[in-house]
């Protein structure tokens, strides 16, 4: 675990649709292929002899903005558009609702393409389809730097004045025929080496190839064996649409001589059965039809778009992937690289991150205190992130969408800006400090727990491990939650169709009511949304209650391997089976699926990142015969654990933490998780007292210790460490950590695992 300064802001304060690409040519695209090649080698490089490890370090080099209320000239436009932030139509000229799409023309200028208006065909006939020639005049954050402006400098009109289409459009009787926002919904540009530009839209969805003054040349080319959206004009009467509305080409890139086009549809296809799947199709330019060959994408979780696509090298691709949330709520918001020749076990393209957008160093701070994600660390925190860019100097242009007037992620009321930056992969040597932070249950004192929103939010805070609780539903299916039991962390309570599910169950040698997700199949238990657990304590987390899904541990499990720590190492996973002796008497044991969903991840040895824990001994002795990954036992302050209490058997927690059981522990588990007070107990007046034997006598018994639980909140700390008789202010955790840390202690859980980390780094 480590974090720099220069990300530690963003940290503590909380942190459609693009396709993009300058056709290079091979011996530039083989040198480009090179350095994505080198660069992700360094990301994830192994310490040194030394402990030390070579990073990349994501970090903000420009900034500029266009205002969200300029206007283009032309005709007026939005009379149809929904109002927002303040702002009505129509407005007196062409609004530029950002950018869906650019082309580097490696002179400082860009063609920068807006889609198709104002989000629907209904609501955006009198919006123009073009793409403009801008030229960003970089805030650097330095004297030298420019104004932060986006000039434009001339545009192209989409039209169709060779009367190629075999469909009315909007100015079906004009001389120029232009094209509009009913007519296509243009989301990706691909520029030809002659010129021209091929571009992928989403109501067909169709690939559409203009001339270099932006005139249609060819009739609209639809995806095959019959895939169409329900805004298809070739749609036939009566016909199921294959593709969803407004789902087709935000992604779009080529092959390095400009022979194939590789658009990807931005979600699932109708009749997909797995939802985090993605298609990209390719298209051969030469006999404008498709190959026949595909790929398939996987998606960090269901509701993901894709928005963008870059060709870096032959077959390598990168690709923006993003969620619909925007500000605090944003969770998704990365470029991935994949290789058209590498896909794994189950057919998905490899994902590797390049960046992570919510997450960029910003040393120089460029515009820090504007606006929500900028500060010491920058994000891009809009809900419509579409447009990723090698530039020809191999640093990275990132960019948006506003949705105008509609976006206001970076100041609440007011509509986002059009944003551009340039993003450099910065090395850095990093050490690790020794002390591994797992964010409990994702970072749940910053977003509800067990959602990916937490997790994220985990990573972010430079977390080692994220920590899912595991629990099965009706179907098998392993879920995270705190418990099986989803009344305080779902709002299963607001859906009537679930009312009679209401029940109650004997669980651990207790009665609990409510609903349980044993009784839920997958399907039923994504059609609710999670809550904050403790909205008392944690007020400020139940803006983010009804946002988010219940993820899957396969999810979870992704969502870890593919992110980096803050020290270049791949995030860790620490599952915690809940009350296993249960769900084993209704027959949906937990441990064989948790182990198949580690090895199909190719996560099943001990150099892994893994850890299992349980507060039971059984499945865990069960889960060592099954797996090589690292397991560690859980001990609370008191009882015993459920499947020896079943069995007859005595033993309680306090015979597991004596010299003798802590050996019989090292026999199946490689460490520990300690209840904070087995390790150093409270005083009567609930001050802290004098620490016990206990992580001596685990280290001698070759046990790792993790105490649990870090919380900041006052009611959580020791008197003498509280801030005021408020309850729910934070207090002094870093205190409390620091003595823990003198004990010896190898790791803790933590609800905010920035502020541990921040406690770990001033002690050392």
């Amino acid at each position: 675990m480590r974090r720099t300064s220069r990300s530690a802001a963003l940290v503590r304060t909380a942190a459609a649709t693009t396709a993009v690409t300058l056709l290079v040519t091979a011996s530039a695209a083989a040198a480009t292929a090179t350095t994505a090649a080198t660069d992700r080698t360094h990301q994830n490089g192994r310490p040194d002899d030394h402990g030390t490890r070579t990073v990349e370090v994501p970090t903000l080099e420009g900034r500029a903005t266009l205002s969200a209320d300029f206007l283009a000239e032309g005709p007026p436009s939005g009379a149809q558009a929904s109002a927002a932030n303040g702002r009505q139509g129509p407005w007196d000229g062409q609004v530029v609702p950002g950018f869906s799409a650019m082309v580097d023309n490696g002179d400082g200028t860009f063609w920068a393409q807006p889609d198709n208006g104002f989000g629907t065909q209904a609501n955006s006939a009198d919006f123009l389809l073009r793409s403009y020639l801008v030229e960003p005049d970089w805030d650097t954050g330095s004297r030298r730097g420019g104004s932060g402006d986006i000039e434009i400098l001339d545009r192209i009109d989409y039209n169709d004045a060779n009367h190629v289409l075999d469909f009315p459009i909007v100015h079906e009787d004009t001389t120029d025929r232009l094209l509009t926002g009913a007519d296509f919904d243009v989301e990706s540009v691909v520029q030809a080496k002659d010129g021209t530009f091929w571009v992928g839209e989403e109501f067909g969805p169709f690939v559409l190839h203009f001339d270099a003054e932006g005139t249609l040349l060819d009739a609209p080319i639809p995806l095959p064996d019959g895939l169409a959206s329900p805004q298809s004009p070739y749609l036939p009467d009566g016909a199921d649409a294959t593709v969803r509305a407004s789902s087709g080409f935000e992604a779009m890139s080529a092959s390095p001589d400009g022979r194939y086009l590789y658009p990807i549809v931005e979600n699932a296809l109708v009749d997909e059965t797995d939802e985090r799947r993605r298609v990209v199709f390719e298209l051969d330019t030469r006999r404008d039809r498709y190959t026949g060959r595909t790929w398939s994408y996987q998606t960090d979780q269901p509701g993901n778009v894709l928005g963008d696509a870059f060709t870096v090298g032959r077959g390598e691709l990168w690709i923006v992937e993003r969620d619909n949330f925007d500000g605090p709520a944003a969770v998704t918001k990365r470029v991935y690289e994949v290789d058209l020749d590498q896909v794994d076990d189950d057919g998905f393209l490899r994902k590797e991150l390049v960046l992570d957008a919510l997450n960029i160093a910003n040393p120089r701070g460029i515009d820090a205190g504007e606006g929500y994600g900028l500060d010491e660390t920058y994000a891009l925190p809009v809900q419509s992130f579409e447009t990723v860019l090698r530039l020809r100097d191999g640093r990275i242009l990132l960019g948006n969408d506003n949705n105008y007037p509609g976006n206001a992620a970076r100041v609440a009321g007011t509509p986002d800006d059009t944003e551009l930056v340039v993003i450099d992969l910065e090395r850095e040597r990093v050490r690790d400090d020794g002390v591994t932070v797992v964010g409990h249950r994702g970072a749940s004192g910053d977003r509800p727990e067990h959602t990916l929103a937490a997790y994220q939010q985990a990573i972010t805070q430079c977390a080692d491990y994220i920590e899912p609780d595991v629990v099965s539903t009706a179907d098998g299916v392993l879920v995270a939650r705190h418990e099986n039991e989803i009344s305080g962390t779902t709002d299963v309570a607001d859906h009537p169709e679930f009312a009679d599910r209401r029940t109650s169950r004997t669980i651990d040698g207790r009665t609990v009511t409510g609903w349980f997700t044993e009784d839920f199949t997958l399907a039923e238990l994504r059609t609710l949304r999670a809550v904050e657990r403790l909205p008392e304590v944690r007020p400020d987390n139940t803006r983010f209650d009804g946002l988010y899904q219940v993820p899957t541990l396969d999810e979870v499990i992704d969502l870890a391997r593919r992110s980096v720590t803050c020290d270049g190492a791949q995030v860790g996973v620490y599952p915690e089976t809940k009350h296993p002796t249960y769900f084993d008497s209704i027959g949906l044991s937990l441990e064989e699926p948790l182990v198949a969903a580690l090895e199909a991840d190719g996560l099943d040895s001990r150099r892994d990142p893994v850890i299992l824990q349980s507060f039971e001994t059984g499945n865990l002795r069960e889960l060592d015969r099954m797996t090589d990954v690292r397991i560690a036992q859980l001990v609370s302050a008191g009882g015993a654990p459920y499947d020896l209490v079943a069995a007859g058997d005595d033993t309680t927690y306090a015979d597991l933490v004596t010299r003798q059981g802590l050996r019989g522990i090292a026999q199946y588990a490689d460490g520990v998780g300690l209840v904070k007070d087995l390790i150093i107990p409270r005083e009567a007046d609930g001050t802290l007292g004098r620490p016990t034997s206990v992580v001596r006598d685990a280290h001698r018994a070759g046990l790792e210790v993790h105490g649990w639980t870090f919380r900041a909140e006052n009611q959580f700390l020791p008197t003498d460490l509280r801030s005021s008789e408020d309850p729910t202010a934070h207090g002094d955790l870093a205190a409390e950590i620091h003595a823990f840390l003198d004990t010896g202690m190898d790791g803790l859980f933590a609800d905010q695992p920035g502020l541990a980390v921040d406690a770990i780094e001033a002690s050392h």
